[in-house]
């Protein structure tokens, strides 16, 4: 399969670069900082150096995929909106080259799935220390729901380091109060890998833990 990834240097994105390899898929990584990916040797690899916030750039490298996926960050910072209006780029970029399939990385606590949190996630973080970065990812939520595109989108927990288990969570109600609230950053590109071959969470936001 014909995979782009944008965010493809941050902490998910480079798990999904490395997993989609494994898998065989042609890859494309579109990123700002192209040495950062010079560890990779594959002949499946293109890297695409580009701004999210550039049309044309976007454009361009979307044409003639089957699949794009999103694991847009904004590295320390917490404030910005790369991941809403970077998408928002992207969506009409992929409207205008007639690709459908999207997989979007946003975090459990969007929509209905803010009832799995606890009260430090619900009031402290996402309440106050990360506010901002909850708001950018609900607006990137929304441009995705209204997209009119194949859509899925992954919530996951907070990341943590580890290996992949493929052991994890996944689509549970939103009133679950069992979860763990973490996964690992390799777990999650596992998630998100997998939607590549099934629809069954077509059109759903999914939450994602242990």
């Amino acid at each position: 399969m014909n995979v782009i990834i944008f965010g493809s240097t941050g902490t998910i994105g480079k798990h999904l670069v490395e997993q989609s390899l494994k898998e065989g898929h042609q890859v494309t990584a579109f990123c700002r900082n192209s040495d950062k990916l010079n560890y990779i040797k594959n002949p499946n690899l293109k890297v695409m150096e580009g701004n999210v916030f550039d049309p044309e750039s976007v454009q361009d490298a979307i044409k003639g995929k089957d699949v794009v996926c999103i694991a847009l960050g904004s590295g320390n910072k917490r404030k910005g909106t790369v991941r809403s209006q970077g998408t928002k780029i992207i969506i009409e970029a992929m409207r205008k080259n007639g690709v459908n399939r999207l997989i979007c990385q946003t975090t459990l606590g969007c929509g209905e799935s803010k009832n799995n949190l606890n009260f430090f996630w619900k009031n402290i973080m996402f309440g106050w220390y990360l506010k901002n970065v909850l708001l950018d990812h609900e607006l990137q939520e929304e441009y995705v729901m209204k997209s009119g595109l194949d859509w899925t989108i992954v919530r996951p927990g907070a990341f943590s380091d580890g290996p992949k288990t493929g052991n994890y969570r996944q689509g549970f109600d939103s009133n679950d109060k069992s979860l763990q609230l973490k996964i690992s950053r390799a777990d999650v590109a596992d998630f998100i890998l997998k939607q590549l071959q099934t629809n069954n969470y077509l059109h759903k936001a999914p939450g994602l833990s242990y």
